[in-house]
């Protein structure tokens, strides 16, 4: 099962990472990281249990 949202089917993305580091005022990029989106499990109206993100559990106490 992958790690994604049940209900907006939101995953992680990739980001670059850089460093703070100035070497002779140049800008050294790194690696890459992975930014995993925020899944928190929660009970839906019908009983069911999922993993959504937390946008979309905002999203569903104002309905």
């Amino acid at each position: 099962m992958a790690r994604q949202c049940a209900i907006c089917e939101k995953t992680s993305q990739k980001a670059t990472v850089f460093s703070n580091r100035v070497r002779a005022t140049k800008f050294n990029p790194t690696t890459t990281k992975r930014q995993k989106a925020n899944l928190q499990s929660v009970k839906l109206q019908n009983g069911k249990k999922v993993m959504a993100c937390v946008k979309c559990i905002r999203t569903l106490h104002k309905i």
